[in-house]
């Protein structure tokens, strides 16, 4: 059979028979037992091999922060006033090389598509979109970027915002993104931005109820504006920090308004954990909306990883899969079902928020990542990191895995020197 690729021993699903894979053209063109061929092979040695991880909520434009902004409180609002401080010097190339270090790590770790959340007001103006417009040109190779612009720092009360946002959308911005609790009229920005996303006809991502006071919250006039609007479906919040601490009783009726309004949860437990609970010296809630819960309820949940290496989170390696092994270990689950729950809340969930199939059937992109691991509870409890990845039908990374020198391998020789 004529083909450009082919994957050997590759675990589909979980507790299935290892499969072979034959792309051609940057696609799939075969899944069969054996596959003959004289084609290129690359082994996945029974190990799984998916689509790819999807991070849904990743800020390029200001990671790598943590040399020129400091945050020594902690706190949501330390973040934002240091980040903005420094905004004020970013540059398309400043930011495009952040980026670009973001990226690489992403890609190392097994990621193949991301939606990017990209800061505009007039402080910024239009130099982190116009960066993160070249790093989804220059890295399609490598992972697909999906751009969301969102005013950080207020809308109605930071006159220009709206002007550039709508510029942002003009050149080519993938969907509009909000952020009610910096803004001095939140309601106004909510209705504002559905009105908006209705006239570019493009979906919606809020930052949203970041904080864990349960007397108010912005979620219900989303999901009203949602519902009125005819969005359902197409609108995603994340943070929500205040669902981490609603009772049984509260939480099943939120969980039954997203399911109305069609409305989506992304949690964020890395930048969650670090900032929640700073008024607190003991017993420090753990601030991370319970996903697991609205995807049992079979709601759309992901994990992401927000920020890396900035004063909203001062860490991080881009693994999806150690991201859901934090999200695992914070909601105590450790059962094979949660895990693999935990699992498709950075794989599957993730690519159908952004309008992809992850599913890999003949005909679909050639878009593969090899794991160390046969099934997806494993890759969640053991943080497997992938082995290499194919994206568009050509080999985007490979990560050597680590080689024990027993006594009896060891080189006498290499001892020596």
């Amino acid at each position: 059979m004529t083909l450009d690729l082919v994957i050997r021993n590759a675990i589909l699903e979980d507790g299935g028979a290892p499969r072979d894979i034959g792309i051609l053209n940057g696609r799939i063109a075969t899944i069969a037992a054996h596959v003959a061929t004289d084609a290129p092979a690359l082994d996945a040695k029974g190990g799984l091999v998916i689509a790819g991880f999807a991070d849904s909520h990743l800020h390029l434009d200001k990671s790598c922060l943590m040399d020129r902004a400091a945050n020594p409180s902690g706190t949501l609002k330390g973040a934002i006033d240091a980040v903005s401080n420094a905004k004020r010097d970013f540059t398309a190339a400043d930011v495009y090389a952040r980026g670009a270090r973001v990226l690489d790590k992403a890609i190392g770790q097994g990621t193949t598509l991301i939606r990017t959340q990209v800061e505009i007001d007039p402080g910024v103006g239009l130099a982190g979109f116009e960066a993160v417009r070249r790093l989804k040109a220059d890295y399609a190779w490598g992972v697909d970027l999906q751009i969301c612009v969102f005013p950080q720092e207020g809308l109605l009360n930071y006159p220009g915002t709206e002007a550039l946002l709508r510029e942002a959308l003009d050149q080519g911005a993938d969907l509009l993104g909000g952020c009610p609790y910096t803004d001095t009229d939140p309601e106004g920005q909510i209705k504002r931005l559905f009105a908006m996303a209705r006239e570019y006809d493009v979906d919606l991502d809020f930052h949203l109820d970041f904080d864990l006071d349960t007397s108010w919250r912005h979620l219900d006039w989303v999901a009203r504006e949602a519902i009125a609007h005819g969005m359902q479906g197409r609108v995603a919040i994340g943070h929500v920090t205040k669902l981490s601490m609603l009772p049984h009783g509260q939480l099943a009726d939120t969980i039954a308004l997203m399911r109305d309004a069609g409305i989506a949860l992304t949690v964020l437990p890395a930048t969650d954990l670090f900032m929640t609970g700073r008024d607190h010296d003991c017993g420090v809630p753990r601030g991370v909306a319970p996903a697991h819960r609205f995807h049992e309820a079979g709601l759309c949940c992901t994990v992401a990883t927000n920020n890396v290496l900035n004063p909203f989170t001062p860490y991080g390696d881009c693994s999806l899969p150690r991201m859901a092994n934090l999200f695992a270990n914070v909601a105590q689950l450790g059962s094979r079902e949660a895990l693999t729950g935990c699992f498709a809340m950075v794989t599957d969930e993730p690519f159908r928020l952004l309008g992809r199939d992850p599913v890999l059937r003949e005909g679909a992109p050639a878009d593969l990542v090899a794991l160390p691991c046969s099934s997806r509870a494993d890759a969640v409890a053991e943080i497997g990191r992938p082995i290499w990845g194919v994206k568009n039908g050509a080999l985007s990374f490979e990560a050597l895995q680590p080689r024990l020198l027993r006594p009896d391998m060891r080189c006498p020789t290499a001892l020596a020197g």
